[in-house]
């Protein structure tokens, strides 16, 4: 970039000294032509040998090919009978293209330096403890089952589970999220995090290739090859719209003199209206502008922690008009808690204390938060004959006394009589000795801004919020209700979801696009099948990165409605400069067909088109991180 920045410099300074020996002598045609030759030459040695090196590969219609024809043909008009020379446009042309290209340039590289620093996730080396001694290696020598140790400050290698240290870890890389997670022993570690406090000791549960970092680097960097409609369009309109316009400019050149009754003195006049009319025709700004604003969207959306994989998918999310939620770990935080506790005859930390120890060995999702509720298992209570009965709960004798702990069939099939409860959740019944001790209420909470992205989309106009969840009527009923979502369907199996989102496809208009969001695990068979899946929480989940369109590296629902956001702010921006480019030039081709467009409005056509739209491109990679 730097050398083509001198370049342009020097060549500017050598047109400029061109113009001052032709204005300041008289000399012949053929020296003139030697004279601008050389500033040409230097600036556009390389868009010469691009234009040969396309002859060669059969892609001859491409810009350096048109910029070439055009700039040779305006060096050629000075030696036709009775034609002014055009020796200082040329140049000058050639120079402005050479400028367009430098901004071009520094904007991809602006953009590829935006998802670079996103991409700077891996560290180049690992510390392992390998017999007994700390050594460091590349990451990709690690074997899975190896120690690591990360000291405060660096990057997480691989993924893998903490053995010893607690610390917090930095996941704004990955997340866009600039609070620290905490971790501690029997924690997951995810690669790509920045360790900021603590020592930590993991053990290593991914290969290289296989680590969170690497899949997403994988991604981003595989993004380009799912083109929107908006970029397939323009490549398919330029392949064919450049050659049409190419004959174009040769008819506009040798037709109009045959009836001017004076070739020769004609020719030169439409020659040069032809080369104009040639430079405007040129697409780069259709070609460039397109695609460098969906890259430029991807990497602002990674920079938000939001992983998209083509412009494709961004297009498709630009127009969604229905999104349909899977509840539990989607709009729930999907960890089990104790809501409720209703003892009988019985206090509340004793109702709890006898569930907890029923529980102890089992690894239920129910069984696991009575736990949590009751965690103090030293207490000396003494746990005998553990019995799991299928479909119903667990019987276990604690200290001597009998304890069933289960759902209302339990109760039925020993006899108790049961209470129900007004309280929303899975009742857990618990009977002492064949007496009924009272129940305990676990629930799924609902995330805090779950909420707040309902309604977020829906003053975005989305039309249609649906909700689909394997729990019970009750249970879906009240997080419906909670949320403000008035369309719902539960006890749905994921083959029921997939038939939902079918009909929901077939019930949409044709303009309107569906996304499903899902936690990227169970979902990937509707995921897959809606317009554009939305896997949510994808930190470390490799059934989120393979199976969705669109990744959301953070449990955060609002980030949906970011998503949002960028794709038709991105969208909008390219339409823009569509429209932009296409006008401009349809306003010059008229007026250099009518000889009104000097060359330098032909550049401008062109290049400054080219150059104001990569401008207007670039609008993308100002995308704000954190929350919205």
């Amino acid at each position: 970039m730097n050398k083509k920045l001198i370049r342009i410099i020097v060549s500017a300074v050598l047109l400029a000294g061109a113009v001052i020996i032709e204005k300041t002598t008289e000399l012949p045609v053929w020296q003139l032509l030697i004279v601008y030759l050389i500033p040409y030459i230097l600036i556009g040695y390389d868009v010469i040998m691009e234009a040969i090196e396309g002859l060669g590969e059969g892609r001859a219609f491409n810009g350096d090919f048109l910029m070439c024809v055009a700039t040779i043909g305006a060096f050629c008009i000075g030696f036709l009978p009775g034609a002014e020379t055009q020796f200082p446009e040329a140049v000058f042309v050639m120079l402005f293209y050479q400028v367009g290209e430098l901004f071009e340039h520094f904007a991809s590289e602006k953009s590829r330096r935006s998802i670079a620093n996103l991409m700077d996730i891996r560290p180049d080396s690992a510390n392992v403890l390998r017999n007994g001694e700390v050594v460091a290696v590349k990451p990709e020598t690690l074997r899975v089952g190896e120690i690591i140790v990360i000291k405060p400050g660096e990057k997480v290698p691989l993924d893998g589970v903490a053995v010893e240290g607690s610390s917090s870890l930095n996941t704004v890389a990955l997340t866009g999220e600039s609070v620290p997670r905490d971790v501690t022993v029997e924690d997951e570690v995810v690669s790509g995090c920045i360790n900021i406090s603590g020592v930590l000791k993991v053990r290593v549960t991914k290969s290289y290739g296989e680590s969170t970092a690497s899949k997403i680097i994988e991604l981003v960097e595989n993004a380009s090859e799912n083109k929107s409609k908006s970029e397939s369009f323009i490549d398919r309109f330029a392949r064919v719209y450049t050659p049409i316009v190419v004959f174009a400019a040769i008819a506009l050149a040798f037709v109009p003199p045959l009836f001017s009754g004076a070739y020769m003195n004609a020719f030169p006049t439409w020659l040069y209206r032809a080369l104009t009319f040639l430079i405007v025709s040129c697409p780069c700004a259709l070609v460039i502008s397109v695609p460098l604003s969906f890259f430029g969207g991807i990497g602002g959306a990674g920079r938000n922690g939001i992983l998209i994989k083509g412009g494709g998918y961004m297009d498709v999310l630009s127009k969604a008009r229905a999104v349909v939620f899977d509840k539990t770990g989607t709009l729930t935080k999907g960890e089990f808690v104790v809501t409720a506790v209703h003892p009988h005859e019985i206090s509340e930390n004793h109702l709890l204390h006898i569930a907890a120890h029923v529980e102890r060995y089992s690894t239920h999702p129910i069984a696991i938060s009575l736990k949590n509720a009751y965690p103090n298992e030293d207490d000396g209570c003494k746990v005998e004959n553990v019995t799991e009965v299928p479909g119903q709960g667990i019987r276990a004798n604690v200290n001597g006394d009998e304890l069933c702990v289960g759902n209302a069939k339990m109760m039925e099939a020993i006899g108790v009589e049961w209470k129900d409860c007004h309280s929303e959740g899975t009742i857990v019944h618990v009977a002492v000795n064949g007496k009924y001790a009272g129940h305990i209420v676990i629930a799924d909470k609902v995330k805090p801004d779950s909420k707040a992205a309902i309604a977020a989309l829906k003053a975005k106009g989305v039309e249609r919020i649906v909700m689909l969840t394997g729990d019970k009527e009750k249970v879906a009923a009240a997080v419906a209700r909670t949320l403000n979502i008035d369309e719902y369907y539960s006890e749905m199996l994921p083959a029921d979801k997939v038939s939902k989102v079918e009909i929901l496809l077939k019930e949409g208009r044709k303009d309107a696009k569906l996304a499903f969001v899902g936690d990227g695990i169970n979902d990937a068979p509707v995921l897959a099948r809606a317009d554009v899946g939305i896997a949510m929480g994808g930190l470390g989940a490799d059934a989120a990165l393979e199976a969705a369109d669109i990744v959301l590296m953070d449990d955060n629902p609002l980030k949906i409605v970011r998503a949002i956001d960028i794709a038709r702010h991105t969208i909008a921006i390219a339409r823009q400069n569509v429209a932009f480019a296409i006008i401009i030039k349809v306003l010059v081709l008229v007026l250099a067909a009518f000889g009104v467009a000097r060359l330098w409005m032909a550049v401008f056509a062109d290049v400054g088109v080219t150059v104001l739209v990569v401008l207007n491109a670039m609008r993308t990679l100002r995308i704000k991180g954190g929350r919205k």
